[in-house]
């Protein structure tokens, strides 16, 4: 018996539509089991995806492992949906429920490093696993398996869908899958993140609106005749100087990022483009969207102050998470039941020296879970495209740990974690946790309708629009 199942009581129900109970206990036990049969497998898988550290939407190799894999374990896996190649989903079973699991597998460029605790790229300049995605996908698709034999062994009935979301680090993979109605029929969606620790947080996330803010001009020679010229980069400069004077006029959840894309080029010529990305963040939606507006007025203002032509382009946007809470006690429940993550000492000592690489302090790992605050308003720093699916079915994400403890998040530091045995343990961790929490929501129809209630009740009456161009997603050239 697992440890699971010495700390949760036996608990029998009656399934929908049939005479026999269920033992809770025991079917926990047997996706707990599933796991770790597949955990050398959940490894390999990992560690190739960290390999190829590829990064969003050119995805290939990393979406093939996962894809290939629920293929031979008898899914049925329907490729390059959305439009996205590197996209697909896998499902099994018949009728409802409907839960859905979200698996993600892109990497972040310039962050290539092997997996030890000093800088060390293993690429010059390369990508690298800087989020823990590597992990993400493979212990979502390790629990749907563990769920998927249970179905195929008339334990539990209902379909089980695994969601292969790429590009979550640049355009939002899973935007462009909402606006083709790929989540709406869901039940549940339920997700993990890798983390420096084990919680669910039910404060959720950002919303953000990311823009490519373009001046248009016209050039002529700087020092000849710089009155024949209008120069795009004295309007995308008078615009960065009025974005950093209004942030003293915003509130304190807004963030405002951007960097110059194009600088104007050659000093000695008055340049005829200038452009920068530019992100909107705040807690909510329609403040972003009302900020975006002030922003394409700060846009236009600066353009005419410099005689040139601005154009704002949508890249894409996310919404803010909303946490269900209903979701948040069972995933909670089991992480408390699971316990722990029990790290061993060579694992310790690599996080304490890469701890030192990094300038934190030296406190190792903590495999322990956070306590739950169902009452939690302080939202991190942080977007997700997550946040899409969560205005269209009832979601949960949690963090488990799988790197040490404050370390910076999207940097080499996480890529040498991810890589090693403290990032498969953390993982592991997560695809139990997600199994043991679809046992609950597999076998009690009464949790799930507690669940939708509570989605209606955060919804309030708001509806979803998908905040992208229209149009096919911006897939990149191979060459």
């Amino acid at each position: 018996m697992t440890r699971i199942a010495a700390i949760i009581a036996l608990t029998m129900i009656a399934m929908p539509g049939r005479a026999e109970t269920v033992d809770i206990a025991a079917l926990k036990d047997a996706v707990i089991e599933s796991v770790d049969r597949q955990s050398a497998t959940m490894t390999e898988m990992s560690d190739a995806i960290w390999a190829h550290a590829e990064t969003a939407l050119s995805e290939t190799e990393s979406s093939a492992v996962l894809a290939d894999y629920a293929d031979t374990r008898g899914f049925d896996v329907s490729r390059g949906v959305a439009g996205m190649p590197t996209a697909f989903i896998a499902s099994f079973g018949e009728g409802r429920p409907i839960i859905g699991i979200l698996g993600e597998f892109d990497a972040l460029p310039r962050l290539s490093q092997d997996a030890k605790p000093r800088r060390s790229a293993r690429v010059e300049d390369g990508n690298g696993h800087g989020c823990g995605h590597n992990l993400f996908g493979v212990a979502s698709l390790a629990a749907a398996t563990a769920i998927m034999d249970l179905i195929e062994d008339g334990q539990i009935q209902g379909t089980i869908r695994f969601y292969g979301t790429p590009a979550e680090e640049a355009i939002g993979g899973k935007t462009y899958m909402a606006r083709e109605g790929l989540f709406d029929d869901l039940d549940i969606a339920i997700s993990w993140h890798p983390s420096y620790e084990t919680r669910v947080d039910t404060a959720g996330s950002q919303a953000m609106v990311e823009t490519v803010v373009e001046f248009k001009g016209i050039s002529s020679h700087a020092a000849f005749d710089p009155w024949n010229g209008r120069s795009a980069l004295d309007g995308l400069e008078l615009f960065t100087h009025a974005l950093n004077l209004w942030r003293e006029h915003v509130k304190p959840s807004v963030r405002l990022h951007y960097a110059y894309i194009d600088g104007g080029g050659a000093p000695n010529v008055v340049p005829a483009t200038a452009s920068a990305s530019v992100w909107v963040r705040d807690s909510e939606m329609p403040s972003v969207l009302e900020m975006l507006e002030r922003m394409r007025e700060m846009a236009h203002g600066a353009a005419l102050a410099a005689n040139v032509d601005a154009e704002v382009h949508l890249v894409t946007g996310t919404y803010n998470l909303l946490q269900n809470k209903e979701l948040a006690k069972i995933v909670q429940a089991n992480l408390e039941s699971i316990g722990p993550i029990e790290f061993t000492p060579a694992e310790s000592e690599f996080a304490i020296e890469l701890q030192d690489a990094m300038g934190v302090p030296t406190v190792g790992l903590n495999g322990t879970p956070e306590p739950l605050d169902l009452d939690a308003t302080k939202i991190e720093g942080g977007s997700t495209d997550t946040a899409d699916v969560s205005w269209i079915v009832p979601t949960l994400e949690f963090s488990v740990a799988t790197a040490p403890a404050d370390i910076p998040w999207h940097s080499w530091g996480v890529v040498a974690s991810s890589g090693m045995s403290i990032g498969h343990r953390g993982m592991t961790h997560a695809a139990k946790t997600l199994a043991a929490s679809m046992v609950d929501l597999f076998t009690s129809p009464a949790r799930i309708d507690a669940a939708k209630a509570q989605f209606h009740e955060d919804l309030a009456g708001l509806s979803y629009h998908a905040h992208i161009p229209d149009g096919p997603p911006p897939i990149p050239d191979p060459d």
